[in-house]
């Protein structure tokens, strides 16, 4: 009996140091095998202000406990990292952070979504000359130039078409509200070439700035796109403003542009036919003699 009781606590013994051993072995030599996640980060040096697009952008697995604080997961969708704008400068296989990127449309990464050789000009507009809030960013408008003046000067053309919006009223930095006190302000932003930029900016400054809105599928360019002038309108007006100028009136006066308005222009009367056509023949020659 004493045999038997020695044999199993040496048996005991035994199991408990096998297990013991697995133990620390397991703890301190065996690989560790840690939980990985997929993680987003950039295939190559990024400079502050590059639009991510997907070739930037790849997964690849990262241990669970070194994952950094605000690390995107994925590459496209509303939460992925493409589509968003480079704050700070990005290296070859850096984890993308949420908060080292913007979104293309706020203040700070506004100006990335503008393509090399363009510019983007602001232009003031009304409920009138704006197609009355009908124009969002990435519409595609017609800019229509006025030019005002007396009846002779005043005329409308186009000066730009199927031109790109890509904003309408102001950009407020992250995290700013607007004043609700602050009246509101009524400019489209246009994505243009430098020198379409100087003519509308000419245009400005010397009349009238409106918007036609075009459908997005429409890329046509009209061809006859010179001013209309107030013949337009009313086709006998430079008629009675000759003869205006020409009796040296005085249009200021109410009256007397009142009566140049219902003045009707002189129509020319028809000649009358001849009576009587007398064919005259003088040797080889043939003459018409008509009597009326």
């Amino acid at each position: 009996m004493d045999r038997q009781k020695k044999i199993l606590i040496f048996g005991a013994a035994w199991v408990s140091a096998l297990l013991l051993t697995w133990f620390l072995y397991a703890r301190t030599i065996a690989p560790q095998v840690e939980r990985q996640v997929k993680l987003a980060v950039v295939t190559r040096d990024l400079p502050m202000g590059t639009l991510l697009r997907p070739n930037d952008v790849r997964l690849v697995n990262y241990p669970e406990r070194g994952v950094p604080k605000g690390a995107i997961f994925q590459v496209t969708g509303n939460s992925g990292a493409t589509g968003k704008v480079a704050l700070v400068p990005l290296y070859s296989n850096e984890p993308v952070l949420i908060s080292k990127l913007s979104a293309p449309t706020s203040l700070e990464g506004f100006s990335s979504i503008i393509e090399p050789g363009y510019r983007a000009v602001s232009v003031p507009i009304t409920d009138a000359s704006g197609v009355a809030g009908l124009i969002q960013p990435n519409s595609r408008v017609d800019v229509l130039f006025t030019r005002t003046g007396s009846l002779v000067e005043a005329a409308t053309s186009t000066i730009l078409q199927n031109v790109k919006v890509i904003s309408t009223g102001r950009l407020l930095p992250a995290g700013q509200t607007a004043d609700p006190r602050t009246p509101r302000s009524q400019v489209v932003t246009l994505v243009l070439t430098p020198e379409d930029a100087q003519k509308l900016e000419l245009a400005k400054n010397q009349g009238r700035i409106s918007l036609s809105l075009r459908n997005p599928l429409d890329e046509s360019h009209a061809g006859n796109t010179g001013p209309v002038t107030t013949d337009a309108l009313d086709s006998g007006l430079t008629e009675r403003l000759a003869a205006a100028k020409r009796s040296n009136r005085n249009l200021a006066d109410p009256n007397a542009w009142d009566a140049l308005k219902k003045a009707e222009p002189k129509k020319k009367e028809p000649e009358k036919p001849p009576r009587v056509v007398v064919d005259v023949y003088r040797g080889d020659k043939h003459v018409q003699e008509l009597f009326r």
